[in-house]
């Protein structure tokens, strides 16, 4: 039994102290997105285009087979005339064929290699786009994450100001049985608590909920015990290095391949064959007997049709290129712009922490002239209230604003990629 209370209370202990960080949360949150599953199914559809690129030059075989009746046949009679004491063949009106043809594709204007690098470029700009929509998940999580970091702030605050009532509650307490104080102050001083309590509990409900939102987003269920750590500020680079730019030039690549494809359509094709049938006639026509034969050879296909929209399609790749960089002009704009903005909600937040500074101390000092104030008689539990809780929001206010200017660093990241 000791065993088992042991066992629990190491489970309860170890439980209280799981810790989170925010990159941990950014791997799990990749791992558990549903959308990441793709990444093996690009791969594989990629290996299996390149697999049937490559079957191209496989021997290719064909069977075919006819049988014709003919009204006219040749007539070594009509063509040579008669010769006395000589028989000419005649070919049969009636024929047939069963042939089988294999063919070996020897150069094919570098299609296929055009072909392979076309799929593997596809392949990339498809990884690439949802390396995109992967990378803004981080976006969601910063929201998430530090929203649970204020949370806790505040509790931990909204406790310190309840600890510091119900000191107060004690003193008035034991003025009241002394017949120095009255009933209502007590009273106010009590549900000053509540009002304490009822935003803790709006706060844990809060924290609640944005655990749970995690929880969805990384694929780990969280305790209510679980401790987000507090992300380290660090130095941002002024560089942007997002994934979208790495997109905007696959785009470009695959431009860059299907004007390199374009060359063989006006390339010649060669390939070797062999045919062989049996049937009748053979090559032989003059010996009208069925029996087999065999034709083997090269042959090649040279169309120069698609010379008329070459100029056409290559310039329509231009402009798509050129659309392309308008893109990624466009992105950089808006990411400086979205990174200047974010450089002065820093700037903004490091000022007003430093106010908050100056208004806790000034606070703080009131509060502790309004409580020998309240010692003494001068002022009522009323107006004390009214000073402790100036104060309190002086703190929530600097805490809001230290979560705010830490979230916004962690902006600047996410916006410029680093």
């Amino acid at each position: 039994m000791a065993f088992l209370v042991v066992c629990c209370l190491a489970h309860r202990s170890s439980a209280q102290t799981d810790k989170l960080t925010l990159d941990e949360c950014y791997r799990l949150a990749r791992a558990n997105y549903p959308a990441i599953k793709k990444m093996n199914l690009i791969t594989r559809a990629s290996a299996y285009d390149i697999q049937n690129a490559n079957k191209r030059f496989l021997p290719q075989v064909n069977f075919s087979g006819q049988a014709t009746y003919q009204s006219q046949t040749v007539n070594f009679s009509d063509a040579v005339g008669t010769l006395p004491g000589v028989s000419f063949p005649s070919v049969s009106k009636d024929q047939y064929r069963v042939q089988g043809e294999v063919s070996q594709l020897l150069y094919d204007g570098n299609n296929t290699r055009y072909q392979k690098e076309l799929i593997t470029a596809d392949k990339d700009l498809q990884e690439q786009n949802l390396e995109t929509g992967l990378y803004a998940i981080k976006n969601r999580i910063n929201n998430i994450y530090f929203s649970v970091l204020l949370m806790e702030a505040q509790l931990k605050q909204n406790e310190l100001n309840k600890a510091n009532l119900q000191t107060q509650v004690q003193k008035t307490e034991a003025a009241l049985e002394n017949g120095t104080a009255f009933r209502s102050s007590l009273d106010e001083l009590k549900a000053e608590i509540v009002n304490i309590e009822m935003a803790g509990t709006e706060y844990r409900a809060n924290r609640i909920a944005c655990l749970k939102m995690l929880s969805l987003f990384i694929g780990k269920e969280l305790q209510d015990s679980i401790q987000l750590e507090i992300p380290e500020t660090t130095n941002i680079q002024t560089s942007i290095n997002r994934p979208e730019l790495k997109l905007y030039d696959l785009q470009r690549s695959v431009y860059d391949v299907q004007r390199k494809q374009l060359r063989s359509g006006y390339l010649p094709q060669v390939s070797a064959f062999l045919q062989g049938a049996y049937g009748r006639p053979t090559l032989n026509i003059i010996d009208n007997k069925f029996g087999p034969w065999y034709v083997a050879g090269l042959k090649f296909n040279w169309s120069l049709g698609s010379l008329y929209s070459l100029a056409n399609k290559k310039n329509m790749l231009i402009l798509n290129q050129r659309s392309v960089d308008t893109d990624r002009e466009t992105f950089l704009l808006n990411t400086r712009l979205d990174l200047t903005q974010q450089d002065e909600q820093v700037k903004k937040f490091t000022e007003l922490i430093q106010q908050d500074e100056e208004a806790i101390a000034l606070r703080a000092a009131v509060t502790r002239s309004a409580e020998a104030q309240l010692n003494n008689g001068v002022i009522t539990i009323h107006e004390y209230i009214q000073k402790v809780n100036a104060e309190h929001l002086a703190r929530q206010n600097e805490l809001l604003h230290k979560i705010q200017l830490l979230q916004a660093r962690y902006n600047q990241k996410f916006i410029s990629g680093n």
